[in-house]
């Protein structure tokens, strides 16, 4: 027999340390103290204003969680009690009996209770220590580690950005974050199921516990193949081969289909369920291609964060949502920041179903960190364990060490406060290849990224490995990323506010001004409203107002992450890959992120999904580059002209192009299209099969265009409006922000430049009735060249 019994009511929440008297609060299981205490009323929300300032007590207080269940003897010959997810140091007591510490929350914990259930009532405690007074303990006794922030993250398994980042708060949780069940079980439980899947195959390594000493078969079936294997007495593990020649291939989205498989292995009672999908992946490590079916795959990509401080939260239809998302801005990969989690099943499994590859970093970010005998095995239990986990997902394509810590001993001033202890090496350079080339060796590990292959190779050489860069916004202006040419740009971001009805459902500033109190405090990172000024660089005008100065910051974010990217993939093969930082927020915040911390799109994610189309024209150094990301060749028309900024033609050229697939051309411009006589007045266009780029020969606030005149109407539809707009003159960057009348209202489109005669509709989404006249009016329609109200 094998039975589960979830243990998800009844639990109660209190503090039992600190001058706080908070005693048997209900709280819910999966959850954390934070979103207990906000059901509760007694915090306020800690994403609202500089509210995450008052909760600091939270993260120094010791916590218990404790409810009641009633059992009874099954005929069972043994129950465990699993805990799939603790945050983070916590004793287990059941029945006043302890019977567990755990310090890790990366891990789950089963633990034999047969002896101490009672028949009737029972309790089950689980009492966590503050966080800051274990890692003051910690830090105290190994001693102080350089990081990026005066927080001790890496003295603890936990999700790092808890501990705030420069685009997250300070939220430092206890809970029990993920489900915890009773089970219930006699003969044979299936303990581990390693399935390391070939392109023709599956090869389980099976691993099981027993309750007696009976010979056991093991069976595995799937695509209409079984095999079995007998266990006998004293025995306990099994290889099974399942050939299946003629499976059809997994593709990452836009290669081809997503075929899914069931594989179910049962032994005794017991059985274990996957979908898994066949196909191979290998890493070419010098020029840092991803090669999937023997196919070189251009990485298209953004780096996820955790989507919300508090990992309950994210439901499965979330995480359907954020998907959807990244995949309509023309994404084909996820990397797991290092700084966050190993995400749960629904996440990798929705991966498969839609064809995302996604890159795995274990959870280590910008620090060092220590390598005593008590981290040690805390890494390689959590490593085994999510390993063995995670490894039937074909989505799962690259396993890294750690997130820029390699970069941080190279080059962040580490040595001296080191004065030779440990960092991490030890995990990064060895026993995390070794978990993994044990368990999941059909699947590449990478030390780090940044990383150049080989350790004492600097990380910022762009010829090999990955880089990240962040010159660009740091000190550069983001033309500077047309100084580079590297094989794999694994992260590079630019910051931009997050939506206007973001802000202000966030924020009670009245009025709201870049410098007012709560949007200076959703603001983390350091210096971040000089840099996004300074960022703006020559290219747009100086903001003298908060409608200004929003949305040129949203639109210099965007255009710096589009130029960006399609420099880099204008030198395909060469390069082989961009991941954006980032797709997504965990609150609402001032940040590098495509959509904000309320789920909004921002106009960067708009661009995005210009620069990451299948097909591509941008200008690239003196030409064109024509990119062709298809599996067909393209043949095209290429039309180019210089225009003035009436968009009267100045000179004119056409081009006959072949574009192989999965490859790119570069065109020569000729010097009566790409050569102005007056630059201020004169603008660059090429199109191909409704396709555009546009170069202005000058940045905006020296060119010399007419005022922006349109027509305009505004129709009802079925879902709310569509607001067409025929341009009279030149309109630079046209964008809609119907948020500001309706915060659930959303566009279709965003930073479209027409030129004078063409027509754009805008595709509003709202239940609510807007008035046109403020839907066609300043700050709601902006164009960079607008006639000010």
């Amino acid at each position: 027999m094998s039975t589960y019994r979830r243990l998800h009511d009844g639990w109660t929440l209190s503090a039992i340390t600190g001058d706080r008297d908070i005693t048997s609060v209900a709280a819910t299981v999966p959850g954390c103290v934070h979103t207990d205490l906000l059901a509760a009323g007694l915090i306020d929300d800690p994403y609202r204003d500089d509210n995450e300032t008052r909760l600091t007590w939270i993260g120094r207080t010791d916590w218990s969680y404790r409810t009641a269940f009633d059992w009874r003897p099954d005929g069972a010959v043994r129950t465990d009690l699993v805990l799939a997810g603790l945050d983070t140091v916590a004793a287990v007591h059941l029945n006043g009996v302890r019977i567990a510490d755990t310090a890790n929350m990366h891990r789950r914990y089963r633990l034999d209770v047969g002896a101490l259930l009672v028949e009737g009532a029972n309790t089950l405690e689980v009492v966590f220590r503050a966080p800051y007074d274990y890692t003051d303990e910690r830090q105290a006794a190994y001693g102080p580690l350089p990081g990026p922030y005066d927080e001790p993250y890496q003295f603890i398994r936990k999700m790092a950005c808890n501990f705030g980042w420069d685009w997250g708060p300070t939220l430092v949780t206890s809970g029990i974050w993920r489900p915890v069940s009773l089970h219930s079980w006699s003969g044979t439980r299936l303990a581990e199921v390693r399935p390391q899947v070939r392109a023709d195959g599956v090869d389980l390594h099976v691993r099981v516990e027993r309750t007696d000493d009976a010979p056991v078969t093991v069976t595995a079936t799937v695509a209409g193949r079984t095999a079995e294997a007998v266990l006998p007495a004293g025995q306990d593990e099994a290889v099974l081969r399942l050939d299946v020649p003629d499976a059809r291939l997994w593709w990452p989205r836009g290669y081809g289909e997503q075929p899914l498989y069931p594989l179910t292995v049962t032994a005794g009672a017991d059985s274990w369920t996957r979908k898994i999908g066949f196909r191979t992946v290998q890493l070419d490590p010098d020029a840092f291609r991803l090669i999937i079916n023997g196919r070189p795959v251009f990485v298209k990509g953004f780096n996820w964060i955790p989507d919300d401080c508090f990992p309950n939260r994210v439901t499965p239809d979330r995480l359907a949502r954020r998907f959807g998302q990244a995949i309509d801005a023309g994404a084909n990969t996820l990397r797991v920041w290092g700084g966050g989690l190993y995400e749960t099943d629904d996440f990798y499994a929705l991966a498969d179903e839609l064809g995302l590859l996604i890159w795995q970093d274990f959870p280590f970010a910008c620090a060092a960190y220590p390598e005593d005998d008590l981290m040690r095995a805390e890494v390689e239990a959590e490593a085994r364990e999510n390993v063995v986990r995670l490894m039937s997902h074909p989505s799962l394509v690259i396993w890294c060490g750690n997130n820029e810590n390699i970069e941080g001993y190279q080059h962040w001033d580490w040595r001296e406060p080191l004065a030779g202890r440990d960092w991490g090496a030890g995990f990064y350079f060895d026993l995390l290849p070794r978990v993994v080339a044990e368990l999941d060796p059909t699947r590449p590990y990478w030390p780090g990224s940044p990383y150049s292959g080989t350790p004492d190779r600097d990380v910022h050489d762009p010829s090999t490995g990955t880089i990240h860069i962040w010159t660009v916004w740091g000190r550069e202006d983001y033309t500077f990323y047309g100084t580079y040419t590297p094989r794999f740009v694994a992260e590079f971001g630019f910051q931009g506010p997050p939506t206007y009805a973001t802000l202000r459902a966030s924020v009670s500033d009245e009025p709201l001004a870049p410098d007012s109190p709560g949007i200076t405090h959703h603001q983390k990172a350091t210096d971040g409203n000089t840099k996004l000024l300074r960022g703006l660089g020559e290219h747009l005008p100086r903001p003298d107002n908060f409608a200004d100065w929003h949305y040129y910051t949203q639109l210099n974010q965007a255009r710096a992450i589009a130029y960006g990217v399609n420099r880099f993939r204008a030198l395909m093969p060469y390069c082989m890959g961009t991941i954006v930082w980032q797709l997504n927020d965990c609150w609402p915040v001032t940040s590098w992120a495509a959509v904000d911390g309320d789920a909004r799109r921002k106009p960067l994610w708009y661009e995005l999904r210009r620069s990451y189309a299948d097909r591509l024209l941008t200008f690239h150094d003196d030409g064109l580059a024509v990119v062709n990301d298809t599996d067909q060749p393209w043949r095209t028309d290429l039309t180019l002209a210089r225009l003035d900024v009436h968009g009267q033609p100045l000179a004119k050229d056409a081009v006959a192009v072949v574009v192989a697939a999965r490859s790119v051309v570069q065109v020569r411009l000729a010097d009566a299209v790409a050569v102005p006589g007056d630059p201020s007045r004169e603008l660059l266009l090429a199109e191909a099969d409704g396709l555009r780029a546009m170069r202005m020969f000058a940045e905006d606030p020296v060119m010399d265009y007419p005022v922006a005149d349109f027509d305009a109407t505004v129709e009802p539809t079925a879902d709310g409006v569509a607001v067409h707009i025929t341009a009279l003159t030149l309109l630079r960057e046209l964008a809609l922000f119907p948020d500001r009348l309706d915060p659930a209202a959303t566009v279709d489109e965003q930073l479209v430049t027409l030129l004078p005669g063409e027509s754009v509709t805008f595709h509003v989404t709202t239940d609510r009735p807007l008035d046109p006249a403020l839907l066609l009016a300043y700050p709601v329609l902006r164009t960079v060249n607008e006639a000010r109200p």
